[in-house]
């Protein structure tokens, strides 16, 4: 497959239109310093893509309709800095210098390259976010066949995934001349204000912060293997089968998502081979909006707020264990990341103990290797299903890893749209058979 490069092009945001805000005043064109949750997640780029039926948005279409909506979305538009205003804390600075979007084509039909596999030519099909200061990269590219992928990259210490969503969802809808809902929601300060006094209630070290030996260690910590990314297809009938292996006497069926990562978990940790007494741990993405209560985060909240779920057990105990054991284990983990797990968070990171501590943020995109543990990024509760640019519902999403990060495991719905699942597990090559048999093998049924 050939890409060529049509244009590339730096587009701006449009005030005054139909659906975008009124033009900001000098007073509004500030720096938004970061939030703790905007500190603690991937200092990295976050890069997909989404294919689509035909036909194609004309570019014109495209261009104008990202100009309206990044008027409501002007932190996408913006520049990330380090704000020595704000003790030297990094900051947005809303000077819409714009978001890149770039037109490419390519010399086969799409169907010549399924089932994509994340690798080189995935890669081609969305901008380099390497060198840019731009928060936010798209481009689309058109395949003989007239089917055409959206490719994405987006700075994750501004965005997260519902956020990047809930964004794109409105292009859409602003490709096609209607209005969007919910309104996006800026505002920071007063939703994730520390308490007074603070109330550190959890313990957040080696969770969201870790010392910065400790992190250094683990950077270096790694195998002579490649790490390749595979694909698991579950379908809704395996994932049936695991709830009801996990299905233990007369009690409510766990999630299919709990059952499906604690497979997962299980699965990765028997491929590694580790030694039996070491400390293995999940970290498993959650999502504020709808768990912070007081005060709420709105739907349209447009900014980070993503913490992580954290069990954890020795190796002999998670591979000897039956299953609903494990999804025990992964369901009171979530379950615990609550209001008050947040709002600990915010009283913690606020408190200035990381910078006397000099702690870390344990962001996975700045590690190497994951060692004993595994990182779950789950986008089945993300709505990026109903992004429509005029042709209907993207019927593939699937991230894309440059480098793949050996432990960090995708979790996103099947585009057959059968309930089923896809994971993309980035694992060292001396491992991916082990996985690969173990994922497709049911585990025994618990005893009652």
């Amino acid at each position: 497959m050939k890409i060529t490069i049509h244009s590339s092009k730096s587009v701006k945001p449009a005030y005054g239109s139909s659906i975008a805000r009124d033009a900001p005043t000098t007073a509004t064109s500030n720096v938004i310093p970061l939030t703790v949750f905007h500190e603690v997640n991937h200092n990295e780029y976050v890069t997909g893509i989404f294919t689509f039926n035909p036909p194609a948005p004309p570019m014109a279409a495209l261009e104008a309709g990202l100009a309206k909506v990044l008027a409501e979305y002007r932190e996408l538009a913006g520049h990330l800095v380090a704000d020595i205003g704000h003790n030297g804390k990094r900051a947005i600075v809303l000077n819409d210098n714009g978001v890149r979007l770039m037109e490419a084509s390519a010399d086969v039909a799409l169907n010549a390259i399924m089932p994509l596999r994340a690798g080189p030519e995935a890669l081609e099909l969305h901008p380099s976010c390497e060198c840019t200061e731009e928060l936010l990269l798209l481009q689309v590219t058109l395949f003989l066949c007239a089917s055409f992928v959206m490719g994405c990259g987006f700075h994750h210490s501004i965005v997260d995934g519902y956020a990047i969503s809930a964004f794109l969802i409105a292009l859409g809808k602003a490709v096609r001349g209607m209005s969007f809902d919910p309104v996006p929601v800026h505002d920071r300060e007063s939703l994730f204000k520390p308490r007074d006094p603070p109330l550190v209630e959890f313990e957040h070290r080696g969770v969201e912060f870790m010392p910065s030996m400790e992190q250094k260690a683990l950077k270096n910590n790694g195998v002579d293997d490649d790490v390749v990314v595979e694909t698991v297809q579950f379908s809704r009938e395996f994932i049936s089968q695991l709830q009801s292996r996990a299905l233990v006497g007369e009690r409510k069926p766990y999630s299919a998502v709990r059952c499906v990562v604690a497979h997962i978990w299980r699965c990765v940790t028997l491929a590694r081979r580790l030694d039996k007494h070491e400390v293995t741990r999940l970290y498993l993405t959650v999502n504020g909006r709808g768990r912070m209560i007081n005060p709420r985060v709105p739907k349209g909240y447009t900014g980070n707020v993503v913490l992580w779920a954290c069990p954890s057990t020795t190796v002999q105990e998670l591979v000897g264990m039956p299953l609903c054991r494990t999804v025990e284990l992964v369901a009171q983990a979530v379950a615990r990341v609550d209001d008050h797990y947040f709002r600990s968070f915010i009283d913690f990171a606020s408190s200035g103990v990381v910078e006397r501590e000099g702690l870390v943020p344990r962001t996975l995109l700045t590690a190497l290797v994951m060692g004993a543990d595994i990182d779950v990024d789950s986008e089945l509760g993300i709505p990026f299903y109903d992004i429509d640019f005029g042709s209907g519902k993207p019927f593939l999403l699937m991230p894309t890893y440059s480098p793949p990060v050996e432990g960090a495991i995708y979790l996103v719905p099947a585009f057959s749209g059968d309930a089923g699942m896809v994971a993309y597990a980035s694992l060292f090559r001396h491992t991916v058979d082990r996985f690969m048999s173990c994922c497709y093998s049911l585990p025994l049924k618990a005893r009652l």
